[in-house]
């Protein structure tokens, strides 16, 4: 008798061997999660999502439908990937040359937000509760918290773990309005301070 899974995967996802998937995480229609990926508890894949082979995602990853993560991105845990955003893995990408030996790391830090159609430059680390803006190509590093669209991608404010704008006061203050949270803005950076 074989063993139980602890996910979800509906009929058309196809689900190749040497897969870990953690417990409670749902597969939606049309998805494919290649070999060799390791994917926490709790997360979420929309149809048609593609997650080639090594990925690495944490827990409670949000994966809206026709996102294509591959070989080479890591996400930590409670990162959200909007409808149809990208990630690329070669800087230098030619159909006829063979670059599998150069696949770049991106880094995708805990509670970072990737909006709509974004796309994702290969070998940028996005910090932790940033918010990249549906339709922005991001082609270097975001800070922690930092507010970035365009093409490419500028940084034009900060949000809070809740994703509401952050307006600091002239001590470089600020409150979520939300959940109350405060932060700190100092020396171009941000931090919760309670």
């Amino acid at each position: 008798m074989g063993e139980e899974k602890s996910y979800y995967a509906h009929p058309t996802a196809i689900v190749d061997d040497g897969c870990v998937i953690g417990k409670g995480t749902k597969i939606w229609h049309f998805t494919h999660v290649m070999s060799g990926c390791v994917i926490g508890e709790q997360c979420s894949f929309g149809q048609n999502v593609v997650v080639s082979p090594d990925v690495t995602l944490g827990n409670n990853v949000k994966v809206q439908n026709n996102v294509s993560i591959y070989t080479g991105v890591i996400c930590e845990d409670d990162v959200f990937l909007g409808p149809s955003m990208v990630f690329t893995n070669v800087i230098n990408p030619r159909s006829a040359i063979v670059r599998k030996d150069q696949y770049k790391k991106t880094l995708v830090k805990k509670g970072a937000s990737i909006g709509a159609n974004a796309t994702i430059i290969c070998g940028a680390t996005l910090g932790e509760f940033c918010f990249v803006g549906a339709g922005s190509v991001v082609n270097k590093d975001v800070k922690p918290f930092s507010l970035v669209t365009g093409n490419p991608a500028r940084h034009i404010g900060w949000m809070s773990e809740y994703g509401h704008r952050l307006e600091f006061d002239a001590d470089g203050k600020a409150t979520c309005p939300e959940s109350g949270q405060q932060y700190e803005l100092k020396e171009g950076a941000v931090k919760r301070i309670s």
